[in-house]
């Protein structure tokens, strides 16, 4: 079975505005059990394998493979050296690239002056490829994540030291 973002989120808003207080998805890979709480939200819950969603790629024409995830990663941002650096991060899940073709120069380099506003990496999320900007001016000072690696929600790309 295949998982598709939009169809899971259409079902829980279904599913909030109904008296179902329970709904249990399951195949011979894993199961999805979604329970109301007391808060009248419904939460989700995975039991082990987890799902697994395969988004292929627009640019290599490979499958990237990834968890679902809808908080931040916590342990995959970096401490920046200098207090003043500014993280960019990912505003969503997908695959981190550098360059906007696969035999193209990367954005950005180490060591770069770039402009607010600037884009600096894309991230691929759902076949669809979402430039990302930089908020600030500034020196780029370490690239953090590796071209072509899966990142998520939250997880630092960057740090810009700002001018």
């Amino acid at each position: 079975m295949s998982i598709n973002f939009n169809e899971l989120r259409e079902l829980l808003g279904t599913i909030s505005q109904t008296d179902i207080a329970e709904v249990t998805l399951k195949t011979e890979t894993f199961e999805l059990t979604v329970r109301r709480g007391n808060n009248n939200f419904p939460v989700a819950s995975t039991v082990s394998p987890p799902p697994t969603v395969v988004l292929p790629s627009l640019t290599t024409g490979e499958n990237s493979t990834m968890p679902p995830s809808s908080e931040p990663l916590k342990s995959s941002v970096s401490s920046p050296v200098d207090k003043k650096w500014v993280a960019v991060t990912s505003p969503m899940v997908g695959t981190f690239y550098r360059a906007p073709a696969p035999n193209e120069a990367p954005f950005v380099e180490v060591g770069d002056h770039i402009s607010n506003g600037q884009t600096v990496c894309i991230v691929e999320a759902m076949k669809l490829m979402n430039d990302i900007d930089a908020e600030v001016a500034g020196e780029v000072m370490e690239i953090v994540i590796t071209n072509g690696e899966p990142v998520e929600y939250g997880q630092t790309l960057m740090w810009i030291n700002p001018n």
